[in-house]
């Protein structure tokens, strides 16, 4: 797989990205030995860029991706670790003095001296004026220590990248990571690219596959989907399926095809996840996607595309 800039950065990272999370056993118990090997495929197949939290599985996931690292024994300059602040198993803090705490956690947990990517995790769940005035500025600070070399913001509503980004100077965020809002379904992330390349801010989505609406299996019974969108998305699984083909591959290819998207992260708990994203995206860039099979899913989902759903606090 070819590199991709991120941003202004200067990180060069793989178009799949790691997702951590399922390390945290988020979505089921994965054996250590199984999680290693996971790590180490990615690794010798290309994949430099893993994603975590201390909010995955309430700080597991974090220390199992450290494991695995140490075990893969590859060099720090080889891979770019991401993790994120103010988002914890026992609920949000974003106050300066948590999130300066928070880095320093989830460095022992990962065994790192820093990370690459520091994120503000899910800020529509707090007051946004804060995110400007506290936490950005406490980030600024970590950064200036050498503990993360970039910083970024995450969340679902798009419009808190603008509010964000509007307020704080120039520079003060690196990245953003968006998750939901650039697959077949939803497209919405598009329209905010070119503000977002005009403030020299990197660009990472996550959830390609709409957090399992574009599944053989379905979302999980949590989903905070509409039905509407559940039912239209089952379809789109079940003409796939009858065709011979594979929602989750296309939905994979959809997601890689933009390039002003600098890495797709998607969530991996095994080798053989690894082997099929990464074998999704090498056949993307040798023989394209089936188009034949996008525009008919496609069709399917024109009547709920771009619907979303509401996530964290309102805004005043």
């Amino acid at each position: 797989m070819e590199l991709r800039e991120l941003g202004a950065t200067g990180l060069r990272v793989s178009p799949v990205g790691f997702g951590a999370s399922p390390l945290g056993h988020v979505f089921g118990d994965v054996p250590r030995d199984v999680a290693r090997a996971a790590v180490r495929r990615a690794i010798d197949l290309g994949i430099n860029f893993f994603d975590t939290s201390p909010y995955y599985g309430g700080t597991v996931s974090e220390s199992v991706l450290g494991d695995c690292l140490r075990a893969a024994g590859v060099p720090r300059d080889r891979v770019v670790v991401a993790t994120k602040c103010g988002r914890y198993k026992e609920g949000f803090d974003f106050s300066a003095a948590r999130v300066t705490r928070s880095v320093d956690d989830s460095l022992a947990r990962l065994g790192l001296d820093y990370v690459d990517i520091l994120h503000c995790h899910d800020i529509e769940f707090t007051d946004l004026d804060q995110i400007v005035h506290e936490t950005i500025p406490a980030l600024q600070k970590i950064k200036e220590s050498g503990k993360a070399r970039f910083i970024g913001i995450t969340g679902l509503p798009l419009s808190i990248y603008t509010y964000v980004l509007d307020r704080v100077p120039p520079g003060s965020v690196d990245v953003i990571l968006s998750y939901c809002h650039y697959g077949i379904n939803d497209t919405a992330l598009v329209d905010l690219l070119p503000y977002l390349k005009s403030k020299g801010v990197g660009v990472i989505s996550a959830s390609p596959l709409a957090m399992g609406l574009l599944t053989d299996n379905g979302p999980p019974e949590w989903h905070p989907a509409p039905e509407e969108l559940k039912l239209a998305c089952r379809a789109a699984a079940d003409h796939c399926r009858k065709k011979g083909k594979n929602i989750t591959k296309l939905a994979m290819q959809y997601s890689l095809m933009n390039n002003e998207i600098s890495t797709v992260l998607v969530g991996m708990n095994s080798p053989e996840q690894v082997e099929e994203n990464v074998a999704a995206a090498i056949e993307l860039s040798t023989s394209g996607i089936d188009k034949e099979l996008l525009h008919e899913v496609e069709a399917i989902l024109e009547p709920v595309k771009n619907i979303t759903w509401p996530s964290g606090i309102e805004q005043a």
